[in-house]
């Protein structure tokens, strides 16, 4: 069992990988190609003759379908593998760009130039679900994943895994300075100011019933089959029946939920979320 976001997770069983999603950790997390306004870039077009780092394989295809889309050929940009180090590498300016998380990159960025006397809304996100009109940033929604033989022979002991993911969560999302407070004496490398600002900024991420959203996953196998990752039968590998909960009601209008979160996003980097008291968006 693991962690993996969801378009990854589909494309390791399009690939004859037995893996199965049995619930959510992140619902959402905004996902996007993250730069400094110094570097020039405005909009997608302006990376024509930019570094645009990436994370693995679908996220090169991802550049790829969006540039396509943008009327840009791959030859107009270069295209950097840097691994889950896109921050380290815009800092030491072997990118200029590079997909990356609004509470993971864009913070440790944002601390960066706070250290080195710019401001920090210096640094900007195009966001990749506005860019391909998905409707959603579910693409990138983190899951908890485990191997269908295990899922055969012990669904028992998936469905006390998850039990317990949902204490937890609602112990975190009740008490969330205690509850990061002791997660940082198990995890003592986890206890620093940048790592406090993250969690700030994947509170209001974390899925409250920890279910698998049908709706997202629709959208995002559609995803995969246009950016040909998945064949056109595909049937996503996911599945709420280790859960022993009533799913919460799925949002009425996902894209104004976006929108409040971007706003309360926005206050939480200027002012301090849940451990400065403030108050995370529903």
């Amino acid at each position: 069992m693991g962690t993996k976001a969801m378009i990854h997770t589909i494309a390791g069983a399009a690939r004859g990988f037995p893996i199965e999603s049995i619930g959510t950790l992140l619902d959402e997390p905004f996902t996007g190609v993250v730069y400094l306004a110094s570097s020039g870039i405005k909009d997608f077009t302006s990376l024509r003759g930019k570094r645009v780092g990436y994370v693995g394989e679908f996220g090169k295809i991802q550049i790829d379908e969006l540039a396509a889309h943008f009327g840009m050929s791959q030859s107009d940009y270069t295209a950097v593998r840097v691994g889950m180090n896109v921050a380290d590498a815009i800092k030491r300016g072997e990118i200029d760009a590079g997909i990356g998380l609004e509470n993971v990159q864009m913070v440790e960025l944002e601390e960066w130039c706070k250290e080195t006397g710019r401001p920090s809304d210096e640094v900007k996100m195009l966001r990749i679900d506005e860019l391909a009109q998905l409707g959603c940033c579910c693409f990138c929604s983190i899951l908890y994943i485990a191997n269908k033989p295990f899922l055969e022979n012990h669904p028992e002991k998936a469905r006390a895994f998850m039990r317990g993911v949902k204490r937890a969560t609602d112990f975190v999302t009740s008490f969330p300075t205690e509850a990061w407070g002791e997660y940082k004496q198990y995890k003592k490398q986890m206890n620093s100011s940048l790592c406090d600002k993250m969690f700030e900024r994947s509170f209001v991420y974390l899925s409250r019933d920890c279910s698998n959203v049908p709706r997202d996953w629709n959208k995002v196998t559609n995803y995969c089959k246009r950016l040909g990752v998945v064949k056109p039968d595909f049937v996503p590998n996911m599945s709420n029946t280790y859960l022993s909960w009533e799913r919460l009601p799925d949002v009425d209008d996902p894209i104004a939920k976006q929108r409040v979160i971007a706003e309360h996003q926005q206050n939480v980097a200027k002012n301090g979320g849940v451990l400065a008291g403030s108050i995370p968006a529903k």
